[in-house]
């Protein structure tokens, strides 16, 4: 047999949680045909001795839905090994639409995802209707494999007009749940929606779906029922109201008889709030029901303005560079500052989570460079920050932030990551573009969380960011390492792999600012058999797949403990 790729001599991890072994990896076409010794010859190899091959990372909380029509690439998720990517979460999507509404889902999702809307309005325009139209427009021109759900704010503009904030009638439901069938059918992978009370639109009112009521979920989660493959992702907002949104997601997906994933557990609530927010995943399965969890497997990693609001950093800070580093020299002007440091919140004041944002030492903790300079941390604040104006970013443990960083807290984080009912994920990748950048997170489970704090063995990592999202979702023949199923893989240093810090950069229409991370240790990254990253580079080719439910999913069933298998699980 001749291959058209062969990846020789890695050791392979192959995303079912098996032991690593060493493996030669041969690849026809889009297909994976042998994992063992391949005798034949191939068009193309790959040394993999002494570099980890497993499948490619699949990130079902991404924002991409816009940056895909200007950036194929799906920058920077692939540099991490993500070879798919899932849109349309939180209720907010870019499709269906009429021509009347793109303001409004514009100004939308600038506002709620922090998404830049001149970098909107100077992108490609937004001139389709239905959901398979739009998915058409990106066929051929993604470098990754992209999937999205129909959100339900979109909808209820698009059926409800300027009455989208009312509560919706019969007729209003009945249209909704036509248009969500009308996407379903075209391709959308299902139903999202939101009741978060920090989720407002472009006028600064609660975006549409908060006004839906118990009747309209349901009769949209049911819509879900008549077409395969689908699935629902949703934000509870469980703060005051915790039991009654426990039962509206079981209703849910009971109602759809999918699974629901929700997000984002914990989101900086204090211990004992996530352990309440996980029992929905067992009320859901003691009724018959399939509820998980999202959590980001990481420190949430902030760009922060914080000490813009303190009164002496602020009147520095905003001074020409001459003066800026005059006054870091001056003595009286160093009391001040160091002063009103110590006022900065608790959080904040974790010196080794408050890390410099930009320049030759972003990423570095203000208390390494205290350590290394031996100083303190309010004046290895003033020295890194005031004379270059260097932006702050704070890391917040969103699980357990009440313990911060002590061996209590990431011993609470290790159990929740590894728990059953928990789904990793939450990049929001695309999204909140001048604030932060988890696209990375891939990367960061592999070198931080993995190789050096030891929550995870190696090959849990890589089931827990490639197998379980793909049965998760119904993924067809993907997630898995496999004979007969799709070439989605990435080759790795294990020793080496790791984020590097995130940075800005001005590089989206209309010079847009963005944050963004490159990666250490990740040598290949291959999607449907042909390589779209080498040596941290893109390679500029595009075989990704734009997923559409049914075609490239299968309808997944669920068991208690929260394992589930795809209906259908061949190529």
């Amino acid at each position: 047999m001749k291959a058209d790729l062969v990846i020789r001599g890695g050791t392979v991890i192959d995303g079912t949680g098996a032991p690593a072994r060493a493996a030669d990896v041969a690849v026809v076409g889009t297909r994976i045909v042998s994992i063992g010794s391949f005798d034949g010859s191939a068009s193309a190899v790959i040394d993999a001795r002494g570099k980890v091959v497993c499948p490619g990372f699949i990130d079902i909380h991404t924002h991409y839905d816009a940056q895909l029509l200007w950036d194929p690439s799906a920058s920077p998720s692939p540099l991490h090994g993500v070879t798919t990517v899932l849109g349309g979460n939180c209720g907010f999507s870019i499709a269906p639409l009429r021509a009347d509404h793109v303001d409004y889902v514009m100004r939308m999702m600038a506002r709620v995802e922090g998404m830049s809307l001149e970098t909107l309005r100077h992108g490609p325009p937004w001139d389709w209707t239905s959901f398979a139209e739009w998915l058409n427009r990106l066929d051929g021109c993604s470098a990754v494999n992209a999937g999205f759900l129909a959100g339900h704010s979109t909808i209820r503009r698009v059926v409800m007009g300027d009455g989208c904030h009312d509560a919706a009638g019969p007729e209003h439901i009945d249209a909704m749940v036509d248009l969500l069938e009308e996407s379903l059918a075209g391709g959308a992978l299902g139903f999202s929606s939101s009741l978060g009370e920090a989720h407002t639109d472009g006028d600064d009112r609660p975006v549409p779906s908060r006004s839906a009521r118990s009747e309209e979920f349901l009769a949209l989660a049911s819509a879900l029922r008549r077409f395969g493959g689908t699935t629902l992702e949703f934000i509870p907002a469980m703060g005051e109201i915790p039991d009654e949104r426990i039962r509206l997601m079981t209703d849910m997906s009971l109602a759809a008889g999918r699974s629901l994933n929700w997000n984002l557990l914990g989101s900086l609530s204090p211990t004992q709030v996530f352990e309440q927010q996980l029992s929905s995943c067992d009320h859901a399965r003691d009724r018959g029901a399939h509820v998980v969890a999202l959590a980001l497997p990481d420190l949430l990693t902030m760009r922060s303005e914080v000490l813009l609001g303190l009164q002496p950093w602020a009147e520095v800070l905003v001074l020409p560079e001459a003066d800026r580093r005059r006054a870091a020299t001056d003595p009286t002007v160093r009391q001040r500052l160091a002063a009103s440091a110590v006022t900065l919140p608790e959080a904040i004041r974790s010196w080794d989570l408050l890390v410099l944002g930009d320049g030759p030492m972003a990423g570095r903790s203000i208390a390494s460079l205290a350590a290394e300079r031996q100083m303190s941390p309010e004046e290895a604040l003033i020295d890194a920050v005031v004379p270059g104006a260097v932006p702050v970013s704070g890391r917040f443990p969103s699980l357990a932030p009440d313990l911060a960083a002590s061996p209590e807290g990431w011993g609470i984080r290790s159990r929740v990551w590894r728990d059953d009912r928990v789904v990793l994920g939450g990049s929001d990748a695309g999204a909140h573009c001048d604030l932060m950048c988890h696209a990375n997170y891939p990367t960061v489970v592999l070198g931080e969380m993995t190789r050096e704090r030891g929550i995870f063995d190696i090959e849990d990592a890589v089931r827990r960011m490639t197998d379980v999202p793909a049965r998760l979702y119904g993924l067809r023949s993907r997630g898995r390492l496999r004979e007969g199923y799709f070439a989605d893989l990435v080759i790795f240093d294990a020793d080496t792999v790791g984020s590097r810090p995130v940075t800005p950069r001005f590089d989206q229409p209309s010079g847009g600012m963005r944050l963004y991370a490159d990666a250490d240790g990740i040598d290949t990254v291959v999607v449907n058999g042909r390589p779209i990253v080498r040596a941290g580079r893109f390679t500029g080719d595009l075989p990704g797949t734009i997923l559409r439910a049914g075609r490239d999913t299968d309808t997944a069933s669920f068991t208690g403990g929260g394992r589930q298998e795809s209906a259908t699980t061949g190529p």
